[in-house]
């Protein structure tokens, strides 16, 4: 399989978690609030984009980190297919809690 499939669904999952997880989105948005407040000009569509894009990343790179023990384990020197089914598995567990959001609402 092509490696642009897993990637796909790499960011699919990242998205989904992003936009549904509403536990993990609370939580980010309250940070954004106070942090990023004045740059975002205090509106609050802007800012929950944006804790969004937060929880999405974060769901990326918290699934990456078993293959990459995986790829430090087995000493490749680059991604191989177990490692991106590895990672595409990961951030497929992450987005497990908003999962039941996005089959509700829907996308």
């Amino acid at each position: 399989m092509n490696r642009n499939f897993y990637f796909i669904g790499i960011a699919f999952f990242g998205m989904i978690n992003g936009i549904f997880n509403q536990i993990w989105l609370i939580f980010a948005l309250l940070y954004v609030q106070t942090l990023a407040g004045p740059l975002l000009f205090g509106n609050l569509s802007l800012t929950l984009m944006f804790a969004s894009l937060m929880v999405s990343t974060a769901t990326v790179i918290l699934g990456g980190i078993p293959a990459a023990i995986y790829e430090r384990v087995t000493g490749a020197s680059e991604s191989n297919t177990v490692s991106l089914w590895i990672w595409l598995a990961a951030t497929a567990i992450l987005a497990l809690p908003a999962a039941g959001n996005f089959l509700k609402i829907g996308l």
